[in-house]
């Protein structure tokens, strides 16, 4: 990256053509396209993709001798394709031109952030002499959310002639973007149907397999000089071919307008004939990229945050790709957080936890937003209570993996290509995704005030949670305590006890206290909730005073394991044997996926103290010192200072950070702690996706939570910012290599709220308006008000 608010690739470098794509991706909340060169079909080099947020379909397929379901964020028809050749006066057709062509001479692709567009620039020049200058520039309307757009500007250098261009509207697309699931069954789109309406549009229908989702693409091609446009209809596509005169100082240019629309639609159209009126009334370019220009800034000035240097650079992308994927058309939408963004079909675009770490900064910025995403999950509690009910529980139980109905949706077999082997997948025991789903409910009520939906929506979903928590916990006689058995936490690479047959590990640390906590907040929210609505929840719930008792008990008697003076991931973890982490860092380099090493070498990090990702040490992300302090003591331990520090320290030297999310955490806990190597991991979160740390993961789709992450860190990690009924309450630690920053958010009933943090010093700024002063706590319990219109410096 060269400027504040650029990304930009000044070469061609096929081996990381699919890291450009993914992270020069543009979307609006409601579709995305992958920033791929619109000459180039997919391939083992380039991967066109369009999805459109919460459009999934199911298929079955044939692995290792089984018949498995997978449901898949689908690829929809390529509406970016577009061949072009030289025509040269009295020579022969040049060949179709690509990237990939032996006469490029030059390629540029930017990003620019503030405005949403993209631009691609490309020179070829052949053995003769003769040049051809092409620009594509490239936008999904943030405005008008179901529009895109796309202009490609042909330039001849030495000779006249025409360029013959074919803009290809592409149905013959399927789910390819991710070696591993190629075994997989990958085509979701039936029934195409194609055609030409008059000026210029050409559509095409289709529709998902399973639940059969109407979809509609319709895209308008006007050139510049105006030619006559030969119009050619496939199968699965339509193509438009026209010859566009070029020579010295004239140049020639083509726009397609998409408009895509499918019959999920709100309010309901016939998706074919909306489509065809949407491209065909579309303003012109110009007009178009000015109007997404002026929606952008707006979304910048609600979402602002100022950060000096590179990692502002960095923040600035990590904060358009979640504004992409999760903008104010979002709340529109029955969409959850996809952990791969718009970006691409790794995951298979599946909801796990990772609104975890995305809902905080939309809580501050979004709320409109942040509160669609938890009503997707209120949408989907009764699938969450059928899934208890099947497996012999109460309340609701969340799945690990999610997409379009709440059933579980996570892979039965999961293919280890190091080994080639596919492997039985436990993960769906990771039962803790249900605390998360609490712990959003409450957090977001704190910080936006919206009672309403703390009440209503809200409160049934942290109590269903908290119920599963109380049946799932077995008391054992001999502790004296309450246990939860056969569970995977997040850490993930231990899903079972060496040689045991069955999967799952008991009292994992951070799912027995989250779940204490959850217990512990259901209680409180029975007691604040007014006497009617209390009442009424407790008789349709049937929530008895025995029940709730258990809760109260369970709430202080779950077990949480200890060894050698720090918290145990889980019970038995500290008789688990070492592992040499010199010796294999010695062997094989990047031993971030341990598991699949261990795996193809016919062992299991299951025998080994060895963890994927921050799996403990979470509980430090989620909860301040003093309120970690105040749920371990509730249930009778002991967690101050002196026992974190031991328990950060055990982990750090045995994790190996196979998750992106994994830096993140460890950055943001050793931040608090004023630890020395903070940098080093925040550092590494912010580079995540950017430098593709992971190994060619980034390419398949982007990691949402952790670039919702890194913002977060600054805005709350750093600042130890937190925003409830009592205002605005702000710690920050001191981060030698991030002095300075400011950033915008919404408080104490304040839209624009500007925090600044400089060296020992911090400033708020209220906006004016007629909303109270707000108040501001800093450590050792200062309180101050900032009246509207005014802004403060404080000493810290």
């Amino acid at each position: 990256m060269t400027a504040p608010w650029t990304l930009r690739y000044d070469r061609y470098e096929p081996e990381r053509e699919r890291l450009v794509e993914a992270l020069c991706t543009l979307g609006n909340g409601r579709f995305a396209t992958r920033g791929s060169a619109p000459e180039c079909p997919a391939g083992a080099t380039h991967y066109p993709g369009t999805y459109l947020a919460g459009c999934y379909d199911r298929r079955s397929s044939a692995v290792a001798g089984e018949r498995i379901e997978n449901e898949d964020l689908v690829n929809l028809p390529d509406w970016t394709r577009l061949r072009y050749r030289c025509l040269p006066d009295g020579g022969p057709p040049g060949d179709w031109l690509t990237p990939d062509s032996e006469e490029l001479r030059h390629y540029d692709v930017l990003l620019d952030l503030r405005a949403g567009v993209l631009t691609r620039s490309l020179y070829f020049e052949d053995g003769d002499g003769r040049g051809l200058r092409v620009g594509h520039r490239r936008i999904v309307h943030m405005g008008e959310p179901w529009l895109a757009a796309q202009r490609t500007v042909f330039r001849a250098y030495g000779w006249t002639g025409a360029v013959e261009a074919e803009s290809v509207l592409d149905g013959a697309v399927t789910n390819a973007g991710v070696a591993r699931y190629r075994h997989l069954e990958g085509r979701h789109l039936l029934d195409h149907r194609t055609g030409f309406e008059p000026g210029g549009v050409a559509w095409l229908t289709c529709r998902t397999t399973d639940p059969g989702r109407g979809i509609a693409l319709a895209v308008r091609t006007v050139t510049r000089p105006d030619r006559p446009v030969r119009e050619t209809a496939t199968r699965t596509g339509t193509v438009q071919t026209v010859l566009l005169p070029v020579g010295h100082r004239r140049a020639a240019s083509l726009v397609k307008t998409l408009a895509l629309r499918t019959s999920r639609d709100r309010p309901a159209v016939e998706p074919r004939a909306a489509a065809c009126a949407d491209a065909a009334r579309a303003p012109s370019f110009p007009r178009l990229v000015s109007a997404h220009r002026a929606a952008w800034q707006g979304l910048w000035q609600r979402g602002e945050l100022d950060v000096p240097g590179e990692a502002g650079r960095i923040l600035r992308l990590h904060l358009f790709h979640l504004l992409q994927t999760l903008s104010p058309h979002t709340a529109d939408l029955d969409v959850g957080v996809p952990a791969r963004g718009l970006h691409g079909e790794a995951y298979r675009g599946h909801v796990f936890w990772d609104e975890l770490f995305v809902q905080p900064y939309l809580d501050l910025h979004f709320p409109e937003v942040a509160r669609s995403l938890l009503m997707y999950r209120h949408r989907r509690l009764p699938a969450a209570r059928e899934a208890a009910r099947q497996a012999g529980a109460t309340g609701a139980m969340y799945p690990w993996q999610s997409a379009s109905s709440g059933r579980e949706e996570t892979q039965e077999l999961h293919l280890n290509p190091r080994s080639g082997r596919w492997l039985p997948d436990h993960t769906r025991l990771q039962r803790h995704v249900g605390s998360a789903v609490a712990y959003n409910v409450w957090r977001y009520a704190r910080t936006t005030g919206d009672l309403g939906f703390l009440h209503a929506a809200g409160a049934e979903m942290l109590l269903e949670v908290a119920r599963y928590w109380s049946g799932a916990a077995a008391l054992d006689p001999a502790l004296g305590r309450y246990r939860i058995r056969g569970v995977i936490g997040p850490d993930e690479y231990h899903d079972a006890y060496p040689g045991a047959p069955a999967p799952g590990i008991d009292d994992n640390a951070y799912t027995n206290a989250t779940a204490a906590w959850v217990l512990a907040r259901g209680l409180d929210l029975l007691d604040r909730l007014p006497a009617a609505r209390r009442s009424e929840l407790r008789e349709r719930l049937a929530l008895d005073d025995a029940e709730l008792d258990r809760w109260q008990d369970v709430s202080r008697r779950l077990y949480l394991p200890f060894h050698r003076g720090v918290v145990s991931q889980f019970e038995g973890y500290g008789q688990l044997a070492e592992l040499d982490w010199d010796a294999y860092r010695a062997r094989y380099g990047d031993i971030r996926r341990l598991d699949r090493i261990l795996e193809a070498e016919d062992d299991t990090v299951n025998r080994y103290q060895a963890s994927k990702q921050a799996d403990t040490l979470m509980l430090g992300h989620l909860f301040r010192p003093e309120e970690l302090s105040g749920l371990f003591a509730r249930l009778g331990y002991r967690m101050d200072d002196e026992v974190w520090r031991a328990t950060v320290d055990y982990y750090l030297a045995r994790t190996s950070h196979g998750s992106t999310l994994s830096s993140l955490v460890h950055g943001w806990v050793l931040a608090r702690l004023q630890g020395a190597d903070a940098w080093r991991y925040c550092e590494e979160a912010l580079l995540g996706d950017v430098a593709d740390v992971q190994g060619g993961t980034t390419g398949e789709g982007i990691h949402l939570g952790a670039m919702a992450g890194t913002i977060d860190l600054v805005e709350r990690g750093i600042t130890g910012l937190e925003a409830g009924p009592e205002g605005l309450r702000v710690a920050p630690v001191a981060l030698r290599e991030l002095p300075r920053f400011a950033f915008t958010l919404c408080a104490g009933g304040h839209h624009g709220v500007r925090v600044r943090v400089l060296p020992g010093r911090l400033a708020v700024r209220v906006p004016a308006g007629p909303a109270a002063p707000l108040t501001v706590v800093l450590p050792g319990e200062r309180r101050f008000t900032v009246p509207p219109g005014e802004e403060r410096w404080f000493r810290l």
